[in-house]
């Protein structure tokens, strides 16, 4: 398996040209030399030829897929170093859609995660300066720096005939690459893993949270995958590897060239093979979390609940441009589940903002219409993400003003202040984790005062965004007085998909059932 992966990410040189070709391939080059001549000769202004040949790989790149992207020498030692721990960042993946930079998903306990962001926030300036223009890897650049210092950041929120602007003032922290980021119990028998990541200990990490939640009583698993974006495509195999016998394969990837066309099988039997399993999954979920989640529902082993998962499944290679150091992240190969499905949405003939608009969404017509089997014949559809068994609807938006107050310090003030007032005894911790009336009055009405008071704004939230923002003063509030396992523990007893989730346990045979 690693061999051939190793294969796939260093893919071979192409049969030679034709000579009919070359020749053909040699005009079209003069004609784009002579293109270049002319302008640098007779445009109105002064343009120098890095910035028109960066302007014409971005356009050869973008013709091809929505995903290969060039990396300057520069970029990809930043890059690098955020990766390597030298320098900090907001926790915030950005990716383009509609035209606009859009939140693609938060990394967990990061200071973006603290102030608000929230996935499908568009992002419109950066320090004061517009971002429009940038590129999703270019307004992520500027969102890495040295540990401590500040970035402003303006998005917007809601809808786009009348949206509502966000402001967040994130400081830059080290963001630990961890995969696994909550591990815990949900019940005496049911088990909880938050994946919010695929680096390259995503396999270890998985296999080590099962074997600690068995040996606390887990007879079955929440896998939550949610605004997960993926990352090395191997670590779905790793993780896979838990939960079927040896030699079960995970998924097929399938391209242009020899070396790109391979099956990646599971390379002994799994300890966790009989454990039920549900899985979470949202429009945040993508490319590695779409292949995981694609194996578990063709094979019968897992329900899938939530949402719509991005559709972005493609394999891409790193490889290297001379003679600067640069390099080009291209699209070698398409990743195919074991039923056949291709999970990639289609991008050909649509224009980037048409195919990004799509995301989580739906599929086109030509790829949802064709129907395929899982293992005991159940029919599930390819294209434009993987649909799940159990739709669950998304949690209420928070309003507008959140990036304000977040980062103002409001929150943390009054949930500090109610924290200060309840008993240290962690037995009482299970009160305060049942909500409602101690949240509404002691917390959200206090912070809904100061917004009235001190913005000036008609701070009105419905039920469900009050709902919301009681959840997270309260995760405040508890993590303070008791610590991180009861903010989790809060979490998840008021987590909705959490909940649907645990109403379907009893919905499982069924659910799983063939035909």
């Amino acid at each position: 398996m690693r061999p051939r992966l190793r294969l796939l990410l260093a893919l071979a040189l192409a049969a030679p040209v034709p000579a009919a070709a070359q020749g053909a391939s040699y005009e079209q080059l003069q004609t784009f030399s002579s293109l270049l001549n002319q302008i640098r000769l007779n445009y109105v202004d002064s343009v120098s030829y890095t910035v028109l040949v960066q302007a014409a790989i971005d356009g050869v790149l973008a013709s091809l897929d929505p995903h290969s992207r060039f990396v300057r020498r520069d970029q990809a030692e930043r890059e690098a170093a955020y990766e390597a721990g030298v320098l900090a960042g907001t926790g915030v993946i950005l990716d383009e859609a509609d035209g606009a930079l859009v939140v693609l998903s938060v990394l967990p306990k990061s200071p973006a995660a603290r102030s608000g962001i929230a996935a499908g926030d568009r992002l419109l300036a950066i320090n004061d300066t517009a971002s429009a223009g940038l590129t999703a890897s270019d307004a992520m650049e500027k969102l890495i720096g040295e540990k401590g210092k500040r970035v402003r950041l303006l998005l917007a929120r809601g809808s786009r005939l009348e949206p509502d602007t966000v402001k967040a003032g994130l400081k830059f922290d080290f963001i630990e690459p961890r995969s696994v980021s909550v591990v815990r119990m949900v019940d005496g028998t049911t088990g909880y893993i938050r994946l919010s990541g695929f680096h390259a200990k995503a396999g270890e990490e998985v296999e080590r949270a099962l074997k600690d939640l068995r040996g606390k009583g887990m007879k079955r698993l929440l896998l939550d995958l949610r605004g997960n974006p993926g990352g090395v495509m191997v670590a779905p195999v790793e993780i896979a590897t838990n939960f079927f016998p040896k030699r079960t394969l995970v998924f097929r990837t399938s391209g242009r060239h020899r070396s790109a066309n391979g099956e990646f099988l599971t390379e002994k039997d799994g300890d966790f093979r009989d454990l039920p399993i549900i899985l979470l999954q949202d429009g945040g979920s993508a490319s590695a979390s779409e292949a995981l989640a694609g194996t578990l529902q063709d094979h019968d082993r897992a329900v899938l609940l939530g949402r719509r998962s991005f559709g972005k499944a493609l394999i891409q290679a790193g490889l290297p441009i001379p003679p600067q150091g640069d390099a080009v992240w291209l699209t070698i190969g398409r990743v195919v589940t074991p039923s056949g499905r291709i999970i990639q949405r289609a991008y050909r003939g649509l224009k980037y903002q048409q195919y990004r608009s799509f995301g989580g969404v739906s599929g086109a017509e030509q790829d949802t219409s064709q129907v395929f089997l899982t293992d005991r014949r159940r029919h599930v559809r390819g294209g434009g993400g993987i649909v799940p068994d159990v739709e669950v609807p998304r949690s209420a938006e928070l309003p507008a003003w959140w990036g304000t107050v977040a980062d103002s310090g409001w929150i943390e003030a009054v949930a500090d202040s109610v924290a200060a007032g309840l008993p240290r005894d962690q037995g009482q911790a299970a009160a305060w984790l049942v909500g409602g009336e101690p949240w509404r009055s002691g917390m959200v009405a206090p912070l809904l005062a100061r917004v009235h008071g001190r913005l000036q704004v008609a701070a009105e939230p419905d039920s469900a965004q009050a709902g919301r923002i009681g959840r997270i003063m309260a995760y405040r509030a508890a993590e303070v007085r008791w610590g991180p396992d009861a903010a989790d523990a809060l979490l998840l007893r008021h987590d909705p998909d959490v909940r649907a989730a645990m109403a379907t346990w009893d919905r499982l045979p069924a659910l799983l059932a063939g035909p």
